[in-house]
């Protein structure tokens, strides 16, 4: 079967690299290079637990995702000779008030109930997870199994993996419309001409709902802005991940300590903004207070793709096109598992006609 796929972010490539080992002709469309928007920008934190606010469906899919991660990346590393930076640091969740404590304390019972990891902490038992913590955190929820990848070299390695693989990439190409004959999606129209496809797999991150030809049906994707800093610890100091009020601190473990992130709907507004650099690093540094001596070595922002609703990860109300989009905040966490759920709705949909190469 031959599969089209709209988009070289990691939903695309991970899409691409389990359909491949399925054995599908797949072809990647990208109309930048792979890898080049919102996958690449990400701060890779796999936060199963501290991004699951509260009980519900999507709890025990984050912890799947999380948990499938290591021998996913050891397997790319395999494949591509790329170590993608998987560890478990641990997240914390910090707390300054008394009203902050009371919802952590929350958060940490309705994990213990799911039969997850996670503990209620206080100031100094926070401190003693990560000594670079302000003095006024009052308490902390922390969940010891949430974890972290760099996202560029995952980016790179699943590329490289898919490359051996046998999939085609096509970079520079820009997708006109869905090809629909009938009732069913039969590939898509480029610049040059159709190409048609088996199974059409819409991947296109916060650009989704702009193919032509994608049905009303299906939840339309609107672009966040999520704003970054990149500070530079010599040497480093902070370990763990730590979500404060309005920002989040990445330590990488080699200096590098990613900060964010703004989360505002403004269109392909495609800015870096002093606004936006001020509040993150104002909530890093009130978590983080030694981040204040860190050097600042790069800012960039890039857009993710919100829904109003769960990913949509499979198939659509439009036979012969499948969907790999719309995961917000949780795009590097669900690549996997994304890729293997569009794999199996493809691969289950085998005895539809397949249009000869």
């Amino acid at each position: 079967m031959r599969v089209a796929i709209i988009g070289g972010g990691v939903m695309g490539c991970a899409s691409a690299l389990e359909l491949a080992r399925r054995g599908a002709d797949v072809v990647v469309l990208e109309r930048a290079v792979p890898g080049a928007e919102a996958s690449s920008a990400a701060a890779g934190i796999l936060g199963a637990q501290v991004e699951s606010h509260g009980p519900g469906p999507l709890v025990a899919t984050f912890v799947r995702a999380r948990e499938e991660y290591a021998a996913w990346t050891e397997a790319l590393r395999e494949a591509s000779g790329i170590d993608v930076g998987f560890r478990r640091s641990g997240v914390l969740r910090v707390g300054r008030s008394a009203d902050e404590a009371a919802s952590l304390a929350r958060d940490v019972a309705w994990n213990l109930e799911a039969g997850l990891r996670a503990e209620l902490l206080d100031g100094p038992g926070a401190r003693k997870v990560e000594p670079e913590l302000a003095a006024d955190v009052e308490a902390a929820a922390w969940f010891p199994d949430d974890a972290q990848v760099d996202p560029p070299a995952l980016l790179r390695a699943l590329v490289a993996a898919c490359g051996r693989a046998g999939v085609t990439f096509r970079a520079g190409a820009t997708v006109q419309r869905l090809l629909v004959e009938g009732d069913r999606c039969r590939g898509v129209e480029l610049e040059d001409g159709p190409l048609e496809a088996g199974a059409t797999v819409l991947a296109a991150g916060s650009w989704s709902s702009l193919v032509p030809g994608v049905p009303r049906a299906v939840p339309h994707v609107r672009p966040a802005r999520g704003q970054m800093v990149l500070l530079d610890e010599r040497p480093p100091r902070a370990r763990v991940i730590v979500f404060g009020k309005g920002a989040y601190v990445v330590p990488r473990g080699d200096g590098r300590v990613l900060c964010g992130s703004t989360l505002e709907f403004v269109g392909f507004r495609r800015e870096v903004t002093a606004g936006g650099v001020h509040a993150i690093l104002g909530g890093a540094i009130a978590v983080m207070p030694s981040l204040a001596a860190a050097q600042l070595a790069g800012t960039w922002n890039n857009f993710r793709p919100h829904v109003e609703g769960p990913p949509m990860m499979g198939s659509s109300p439009l036979p012969g096109l499948f969907l790999a989009t719309g995961h917000h905040r949780n795009g590097i966490l669900l690549a996997k598992v994304t890729g293997d759920a569009v794999a199996d709705s493809v691969m289950g949909s085998r005895a539809s006609p397949t249009p000869p190469h």
